[in-house]
């Protein structure tokens, strides 16, 4: 079986890229169809217990609907980006993200009050655990069990990981050390300076990642493919901006229904509020870490990397401002510095990642290092 490179070259497909193009083609097919119609049933179960508070059984279904309705954003975010361009797609995925995220975030803490302070923290740390750990970690195994090494940019890697350490030292770790007001919080003037500068450090990545150093997010060594995703039509681009919209506006009904539920849920079992956030980043980043492990495992460990730093990115750039923006209108108290043990695994992370990024090849090694501080993060967030 013969396929092309974009210079017209022929090589050969193997079976796993043979297999690889059958599910892609078979999963485009049904993706139309699947995430149109998930929206529209979405809407009538918002509909049927907007009023009415479910049940366990409701709380289950609304939580898979909410699941599915995060992975259809993205799906039509896509197919957007696929028409719009690449800088312009980026930045509409950015933003759905931090909608989806920000949403879930804020109805939680405005049912629960003071004791959800510290959830928006939370959720971004817990966000850059998983993307900097979990997403890398799994890239980097999915790419070394088909290779015994396998290499990446580390320009554009160690960029992104540099900006990743910025934001989230002056979000997070800063407040709780700082002076002027009680507890791991900062003053009104230096939250508006660290919303500032989390926008505008993303929005300097932005530009470094889609106009001024694309080449640094490229690996010349990673295998040729053949782009399967054609530009789509008009009606399809029309058609996706609406049923966006209409996903987005489900999510947040989803999560205003959700959550006093999920509330008493994880409390109940005896799990500390905090494990929200972790429950939250999880859902909102599970497309981005699928997508990262399937393409690392066709041997593209780059666009691996550039997912997961990027939503790491996203997540903080993005989200600290949109909070600082809300705690601001809605007169909401936002904890943002860390606890000490966060702080001691934050900087594990920091090292690591580090010693990963200084190479441009890596080994099984690597990503079971970032597995195990992953791991270690979920333990110790359910305080067992």
């Amino acid at each position: 079986m013969w396929g092309k490179t974009p210079t017209n070259k022929p090589f050969p497909l193997n079976i796993h890229q043979a297999l690889g193009i059958i599910e892609f083609m078979t999963l485009a097919r049904m993706a139309p169809l699947i995430h149109s119609a998930g929206p529209i049933v979405a809407s009538v179960l918002l509909v049927l217990f907007w009023a009415n508070p479910p049940g366990v059984v409701g709380v289950i279904a609304l939580s898979l609907v909410l699941i599915g309705g995060v992975v259809s954003a993205v799906y039509h975010v896509e197919v957007i980006a696929a028409f719009v361009g690449r800088v312009l797609g980026a930045i509409i995925l950015a933003v759905a993200v931090t909608i989806i995220e920000v949403t879930l975030i804020v109805s939680i803490m405005v049912e629960s009050g003071e004791a959800a302070a510290s959830l928006g923290r939370d959720t971004v740390f817990a966000a850059v655990m998983i993307t900097t750990n979990g997403i890398i970690g799994l890239s980097v195994i999915a790419a070394t069990l088909r290779s015994s090494t396998s290499s990446f940019n580390s320009e554009g890697s160690g960029a992104a990981l540099g900006a990743i350490a910025t934001i989230a030292t002056l979000s997070l770790v800063v407040p709780t050390f700082s002076d002027g007001s009680i507890g791991p919080t900062f003053t009104t003037p230096k939250l508006l300076f660290v919303g500032v500068a989390s926008l505008g450090v993303y929005c300097l990545f932005l530009y470094i990642l889609t106009v001024r150093h694309r080449e640094h997010f490229e690996d010349p060594s990673s295998p040729p493919t053949e782009s399967l995703r054609v530009v789509p039509t008009q009606g399809k681009f029309v058609q996706s901006i609406i049923f966006l919209v209409v996903t987005l506006i489900v999510i947040i009904g989803l999560a205003q229904v959700l959550a006093p539920s999920i509330e008493d849920v994880v409390t109940g079992a005896g799990l500390p509020l905090t494990f929200v956030a972790v429950l939250i980043a999880l859902v909102v980043l599970l497309p981005e870490g699928a997508t990262a492990f399937r393409l690392a495992r066709r041997g593209h460990l780059q666009s691996g990397f550039n997912i997961g730093y990027g939503s790491a990115l996203a997540s903080i750039g993005l989200t600290i401002p949109a909070l600082v923006v809300v705690s601001l209108v809605l007169d909401i108290e936002l904890e943002l510095g860390l606890r000490d043990v966060d702080i001691v695994l934050f900087l594990l992370t920091l090292v690591v990642s580090t010693v990963t990024v200084a190479s441009n090849r890596v080994t099984l090694f690597q990503g079971g290092l970032h597995m195990a501080i992953f791991f270690a993060f979920l333990f110790l967030s359910t305080n067992l």
